[in-house]
């Protein structure tokens, strides 16, 4: 299964917002995946397929393994729809 990680700066508020519209869009979509949320300091050790996060954030996990999507606007669910069904 993969794991798609929402990334914000304090792994509080935002992160854990879009984590539910990410598991709901999951569901939608008819697909399955391992959804969490955390900071960027834990992020830039943590395993993931997928890493979502705003674009400034984005930014400093360049070097994740993960494939890293940057949003300018992390309440987009028509983007964020559409790349999970693109990466998942």
């Amino acid at each position: 299964m993969k794991k798609v990680l929402i990334v914000c700066g304090n792994g509080l508020g935002s992160s854990f917002i879009v984590e539910m519209n990410v598991k709901k869009i999951v569901a939608d979509l008819g697909k399955e995946a391992e959804v969490g949320h955390t900071d960027l300091t834990s992020a830039k050790s943590e395993q993931a397929d997928l890493i979502i996060a705003a674009k400034d954030i984005a930014d400093q996990l360049a070097g994740h393994s993960a494939k890293v999507v940057g949003l300018t606007n992390l309440l987009d669910n028509a983007k964020i729809k559409e790349i999970i069904a693109e990466n998942i």
